[in-house]
């Protein structure tokens, strides 16, 4: 701490003990020693106090920098989340644009090879429509068909 070697040491007990005598000496060095302790304990006290300020401080940085990351996701998040929004309200929009086209397109607009399906508002070409089934009339002196089931 004040780096003194020991023959610095030496010299300080020496004259210590030519000033103070024999009978005063332990005294002295105790007394020395509270003092010593004391100061010690006062730097370790000080020295504790300042690394806790500081680690309350790197704690209080830390934490304005999550909070900070945290806002930013946040904003990144509504942003994104706006986004979709929009995109779906434009989907929706043009899903509902085709919808309205495939319904309700003017007869005049038709082509005249395709004719409108009777339970649908939905253009069908005349080639695929259904063939209407052929009626068939009996011809004269023709016999009913027999039922296979005997009569009693």
């Amino acid at each position: 701490m004040f780096d003194i070697g020991f023959s610095e040491l030496l010299v300080i007990a020496v004259v210590a003990l030519v000033v103070l005598g024999p009978e005063r000496l332990p005294k002295a060095a105790r007394f020395a020693g509270l003092w010593v302790r004391r100061a010690r304990n006062q730097w370790d006290s000080v020295k504790q106090e300042l690394e806790r300020e500081l680690q309350a401080e790197e704690i209080k940085r830390q934490m304005q920098d999550v909070r900070q990351g945290m806002q930013d996701t946040e904003n990144q998040l509504r942003a994104s989340g706006e986004a979709i929004r929009r995109e779906a309200q434009q989907a929706q929009q043009q899903g509902d644009d085709l919808v309205q086209e495939v319904r309700a397109p003017a007869p005049a607009d038709l082509p005249p090879h395709m004719s409108t399906a009777p339970d649908a508002d939905v253009p069908v070409p005349e080639s695929a429509a259904p063939e209407p089934m052929p009626v068939t009339t009996p011809e004269a002196g023709a016999t009913p068909p027999q039922s296979t089931e005997r009569q009693p």
